[in-house]
């Protein structure tokens, strides 16, 4: 049966586009979908502020008038100034298990990418690093958390079976309360003290949070910008960020250190609401935003999203100071768990921090490439 290729050209189109992974998945367990408001914000050329440096191309793959695969190709021109490459990026695949079709879509996006002059093209990957990454390659049967991917296995081989290898793995952690803190870290957090006046700033409610907002984005961009796949946030960019995570931010488990008034480190926790937004399937109104609420008041799992420390304060053990705050916020809430989201494999330091507090590896993601 012929495949049709068919770029996304209209509004109609587009939500094919967005809804069709909720087809595909049907009766998939451990499948978490979208926000479907976010994902009609983020697909916008208008709304979101990346498609302005981006060139990008999506497809829908159809069989006898049926819609049975997508994907979106990417050309990140700011990434590819800043880091001197002349790469492509593919992600959002979703098809069934069918080798003619993921074929065809990959092969679409490869030519366009080519005649764009691209020598290179990555995937799983979206604008940046804080869109979905990889596919899971370990770690299927445990629920996601938000704004990671969630593939089917079969996924892997009919990627890898067009020529793609191994670009980087990202790692996800898990870590158990009931385990003790190596004494180390109070070590660490005194000698810290002692030398330098450092500030921890902890929050009871979001108002307190609000002016933090943008210097923290802003202490991302400075820490992150040498990262595999980041972009550094435009200011339109920070406020959109922002305006999407303050909803479902917790203020109790954000934790900041200042030093002399300037802000040197963040990390942001978020209650795991995984089951929340699958009962919601992706819909907030009108009953969704109440199972996501509900979600996040019963876990007892916390999932860290996002740390920062300033290049000129790393190594100094400022994570261990935050992490101690983090725990007995968990403890004080209830909590037992924290997942920490995706790191890079090459992040060596943070990595044997993590296996040295007792922490143990719970999923891993994969992102491929190919040369053109």
């Amino acid at each position: 049966m012929a495949i049709e290729i068919r770029e996304v050209a209209n509004r109609h189109e587009l939500k094919v586009f967005i809804h069709l992974p909720a087809v595909i998945h049907k009766g998939h367990k451990t499948w978490l979908p979208n926000i479907y408001m976010d994902e009609w914000a983020f697909f916008s050329t208008k709304k979101n502020p990346a498609f302005t440096y981006s060139d990008t191309r999506l497809l829908l793959a159809y069989k006898n008038g049926k819609a049975v695969g997508r994907i979106m190709g990417i050309i990140n021109i700011k990434y590819n100034e800043l880091h001197n490459e002349n790469n492509a990026r593919w992600g959002y695949l979703e098809c069934y298990e069918d080798s003619e079709v993921a074929h065809a879509l990959l092969t679409d996006i490869e030519q366009w990418a080519k005649q764009k002059g691209m020598v290179k093209i990555v995937g799983p990957y979206g604008f940046s690093d804080k869109d979905p990454q990889g596919f899971i390659i370990e770690g299927f049967e445990h629920p996601p958390l938000i704004s990671s991917a969630c593939n089917f296995p079969y996924m892997i081989g009919l990627v890898e079976r067009e020529g793609y290898v191994k670009e980087i793995d990202c790692l996800v952690y898990k870590y158990d309360l009931g385990e003790e803190l190596p004494a180390i870290y109070q070590r660490i957090s005194n000698r810290i003290f002692s030398q330098k006046n450092y500030e921890i700033i902890e929050f009871r409610k979001s108002s307190e949070l609000r002016p933090y907002i943008i210097p923290v984005l802003t202490l991302m961009n400075e820490t992150y910008s040498h990262l595999y796949g980041y972009v550094p946030l435009t200011q339109k960019e920070m406020e959109e960020f922002a305006k999407r995570y303050m909803q479902i931010i917790d203020s109790r488990f954000i934790k900041a250190i200042q030093l002399n008034g300037r802000l040197v480190a963040f990390l942001i926790a978020l209650p795991h609401m995984t089951a929340g937004i699958q009962k919601s399937k992706g819909y907030l109104f009108p009953f969704g935003i109440f199972h996501i609420l509900r979600a996040a008041k019963k876990t007892k799992q916390l999932d860290l999203m996002l740390g920062a420390v300033h290049p000129d304060y790393q190594g100094l053990g400022l994570e261990v100071l935050m992490t101690i705050k983090l725990f007995d916020s968990m403890v004080d809430a209830g909590y037992n768990t924290l997942e920490v989201h995706l790191m890079l494999e090459t992040n060596n330091k943070v990595l044997a921090e993590m296996k040295h507090a007792g922490a143990k590896l719970h999923k891993r993601f994969r992102v491929y490439q190919k040369l053109l």
